[in-house]
């Protein structure tokens, strides 16, 4: 997984605490990284549809629906792509000791453990919300820090 993920998945909290669009060289400086880097991960969610970006001086970044109806599984996907963690290359048919195809109809064990872990991957994302990491950040921290977040997004730079 890419570090894009982390990048994407801490501004879509931000946005949950956003009054009004953000823009991106606010969320930059929020989290101290290059606004060009930063910029990448916000196109990508907005390729999504995760974010939408709006024009004007008071333009920026918003989440496109509701937190709880956005997964952490949307956005890793839409930073990362889809494709499964695991593709199996037919191993067992290579080498002096090769299976011949036709006694490799169904994956093998290790192709099938991998498959199920990637499934279980996916469904333990699937299952966390940006609205979910938002309130954990809040709770973990003991302090609204979401409001002190929100708060800091309203000044302009």
């Amino acid at each position: 997984m890419s570090g894009g993920v982390e990048w994407a998945l801490h501004c879509c909290v931000v946005l949950t605490a956003a009054a009004r669009p953000v823009p991106a060289l606010r969320l930059a400086e929020l989290h101290d990284v290059s606004p060009t880097y930063l910029a990448k991960q916000l196109q990508a969610l907005s390729r999504a549809g995760i974010v939408r970006s709006t024009q004007g001086q008071a333009g920026g970044y918003v989440l496109t629906r509701p937190a709880d109806q956005v997964s952490v599984l949307d956005v890793v996907e839409a930073v990362d792509g889809a494709r499964p963690a695991f593709v199996c290359t037919e191993i067992r048919q290579r080498g002096p000791l090769a299976s011949p195809p036709e006694k490799c109809t169904a994956p093998c064990a290790i192709a099938r453990a991998m498959y199920a872990a990637d499934d279980a991957w996916r469904a333990s994302l699937r299952a966390v919300t940006v609205a979910e990491l938002a309130r954990t950040v809040n709770g973990d921290s003991g302090a609204d820090v979401m409001g002190t977040v929100g708060a800091w997004l309203q000044q302009r730079a």
